[in-house]
């Protein structure tokens, strides 16, 4: 069951992630104390350059200014990369490791580690004599790890030091549609929900459970649990909906209560602006 273990403990963090999420939200740092419409923007207008860059240098540079802006906004330091990184090695670094070698992106081998007799051909692909990493797939591999690391920095900035309710309503202001609103909103709310029921149901078993249990059982127990939240998952998506029309749902969303723009809104947004300008020309 170590498995299954493994997994409750990380569904437990997605749980503790989102509480923490309101906690640091709360802190008295610089990005908590600008208005979500500024930092939405900047989260957009920041990834827009993140994917437009293609050499190493801005994408570093970047990577430090988020860096500074984390550091401000008093957040943990450590939790915070820890995640950003780990994400960045899966979803960065290990798929585009491929790349690296002369295989896929031509170029001088650095670092040889195959050796055949001959090339050969095998329909449209060429297999070299001899297969290695080159200096050129390094940078290819760099750039896209830097990144979704940057990316998801940005992200987990705005994430962690924004209310989840002033980020809809920043969205709303944006003249995003209201159905993609609801969607975002019902999402966000059963990601906790759908967690804290699978670990109450482990724990349920885990109570009733005086040995230990083969890995046959285990992956029967999996399974039903599987079938059983997907019905569980229909009939609460006809419940919230019979809900939401029984209280006079529509199909508009009304948000109140953003208040004005302050100097620091404005000074803020117009140096956030400035600086993605900068980091456009570099």
């Amino acid at each position: 069951m170590s498995f299954i273990e493994s997994g409750i403990e990380h569904l437990g963090k997605v749980i503790k992630t989102g509480y923490v999420q309101w906690e640091s939200a709360s802190e008295n740092g610089f990005f908590q104390r600008l208005d979500a419409r500024i930092k939405v923007l900047f989260l957009i207008f920041f990834i827009v350059i993140v994917s437009l860059k293609r050499e190493l240098l801005p994408e570093i540079a970047i990577a430090f200014f988020v860096f500074g802006l984390t550091f401000a906004s008093r957040l943990n330091i450590l939790n915070f990369y820890g995640r950003v990184l780990f994400l960045g090695f899966v979803f960065g670094f290990l798929i585009a490791l491929p790349s690296a070698f002369n295989v896929i992106t031509k170029g001088d081998i650095i670092l040889p580690l195959i050796h055949f007799s001959k090339p050969y051909d095998l329909w449209i692909y060429h297999i070299p004599a001899t297969i290695g990493i080159t200096g050129e797939g390094i940078s290819v591999v760099a750039m896209l790890t830097l990144r979704v690391i940057n990316s998801v920095s940005l992200s987990f900035l705005v994430l962690y030091t924004t209310p989840f309710a002033d980020i809809i309503r920043a969205l709303k202001v944006l003249k995003v549609p209201d159905a993609v609103l609801m969607i975002i909103t019902l999402t966000y709310k059963y990601i906790f929900i759908f967690a804290k029921t699978i670990e109450d149901m482990y724990l349920a078993k885990k109570s009733r459970t005086a040995s230990g249990v083969s890995s046959k059982d285990a992956r029967r127990w999996v399974a039903g649990r599987i079938a059983f939240m997907f019905k569980k998952s229909r009939q609460r998506c006809e419940d919230v909906f019979n809900a939401m029309i029984a209280r006079g749902f529509s199909d508009t969303v009304m948000l109140y209560g953003f208040k004005k723009m302050n100097k620091l809104d404005a000074a803020a947004g117009f140096a956030l602006f400035s600086a993605g300008i900068i980091f456009l020309w570099i």
